[in-house]
């Protein structure tokens, strides 16, 4: 409610004042300017001549991209870089009248620039304050586009100080320009941005416009190119970095079983669990339609050590069940049941006290509290029920590890007294 109240106020102000552009933006854990980023790139080489051309091109491909990009039900505000283009009067002075005139290139900017303006005459001191006179025309005779054309020019080389209307040696020329060029590596790039829709994520958007834009590139003309910023690449890269760190943990973490179990076979088993446990998170994230972002990955990275941790703790019992000589059936049993309610205690506290967090504590740690109660709860179930299930078929039927009859035996105690003959129980 209070997006599509903020949007609404967003809307309301860039419409109502002139120039300006109003934009509410969420808390952000990983800051981005725009969620959604699309980029048009010139890679040619243009000199001056050729600019206005360039630009004009650039301009071309950038309203067919903002086309593709408004495709998207789910895309508001979209815009370029650049912006429109701005109304330009530009004063062009005529070589030859100046020239007889006396009067040079110079002489019209100080005139033009003095009316319109002003000019800095003298500075004010008033205590340790330095206040500028500007002298420039009244406001009734600047106010219009058409009072340029009543200046007067004076001559600073001229010893009579002659002044000569404007609109004799120079011509008054009106166009549209671009006012603002971006440039990335000396080549000229315009961005083409969009928001989500309240409820709605900007990967929604980049599903629904990466298709189109790969389509779309095969017809660009030689030199530009399009790419993807934003979010998307945003993700991608932090990704990547993520990923290999969290391999890089996995692998040491093996290595640490390794050496523990002193087999190959059971880390193997411990890490089964984490699958279904991130498979939980994402479905925990996608009931409550919380984005994917750096938070969600975080709190996945976290639950994998959880899970390892209580699968860890189980292989434990059993092991110890081994050392005492128990068949296996009875070691499993008996560790599974021993293990239950320390797990479901320590899960449920977990997760019940991830609710609050969740619901009241802002964009920044709902992915996470979400992606670990859906991870928690479905890998709970997973680590008492389905690991020891894994364990036994290793065991039993595929015979991969072995489970041998030895261990600490338990032994009876001498009794002091002669042994009872045994009972005779009579037909």
């Amino acid at each position: 409610m209070f997006r599509r109240i903020f949007l609404s106020l967003a809307l309301l102000l860039t419409a109502s004042l002139p120039g300006v552009r109003c934009d509410y933006r969420q808390l952000q854990t990983n800051p981005i300017n725009y969620p959604v980023e699309i980029r048009i790139v010139s890679q040619a080489d243009v000199g001056t001549a050729q600019s206005a051309q360039d630009i004009a091109e650039m301009r071309r491909i950038t309203s067919q991209v903002e086309d593709i990009v408004r495709s998207a039900a789910e895309a508001t505000r979209v815009r370029n870089e650049w912006q429109k283009e701005s109304f330009q009067v530009t004063l062009q002075v005529n070589p030859d009248r100046a020239n007889l005139a006396g009067i040079t290139n110079l002489d019209v900017a100080n005139s033009a620039t003095s009316a319109m303006s002003g000019t800095t005459v003298t500075t004010l001191q008033d205590g340790d304050k330095n206040i500028p006179v500007v002298a420039r025309l009244q406001m009734n005779e600047r106010s219009r586009l058409s009072d340029i054309q009543n200046l007067y020019v004076y001559s600073g080389s001229s010893q009579d100080n002659t002044k000569i209307p404007l609109v004799q040696i120079s011509d008054i020329q009106k166009s549209m320009t671009t006012n603002r060029i971006v440039r990335i590596d000396h080549f000229r790039e315009m961005s083409i941005y969009a928001f989500p829709a309240p409820g709605h994520l900007a990967s929604e958007i980049t599903n629904v416009v990466l298709p189109k834009l790969k389509e779309f590139e095969r017809t660009m003309p030689p030199g530009y190119k399009v790419t993807v910023g934003g979010e998307y690449n945003k993700q991608q890269d932090g990704f990547r970095n993520l990923t290999i760190v969290l391999i890089t943990s996995v692998l040491a973490i093996y290595l640490a079983l390794l050496f523990q179990f002193n087999n190959a076979i059971k880390p193997l088993l411990v890490f089964a669990a984490a699958p279904y446990g991130v498979a939980g998170a994402i479905f925990g994230l996608w009931v409550m339609r919380t984005s994917f972002g750096f938070m969600a990955f975080l709190g996945i990275a976290s639950l994998i050590g959880v899970i390892v941790s209580h699968v860890i703790v189980l292989f434990d019992f059993i092991e110890e069940m081994h050392a005492r000589g128990e068949p296996f059936e009875e070691a499993v049993i008996d560790a599974g049941i021993i293990r239950l309610r320390p797990v479901m205690i320590t899960v449920g506290a977990t997760v019940l006290a991830l609710f609050p967090l969740a619901m009241h504590g802002g964009p920044l740690w709902q992915p996470l509290c979400y992606a670990q109660i859906g991870g928690l709860t479905v890998a709970t179930f997973i680590t008492l029920l389905m690991v020891p299930v894994l364990y036994s078929i290793f065991v039993l039927d595929l015979k991969i590890l072995t489970w041998d009859a030895g261990g600490i035996q338990k032994t009876e105690e001498p009794h002091s007294g002669p042994a009872s003959a045994p009972a005779v129980v009579g037909s």
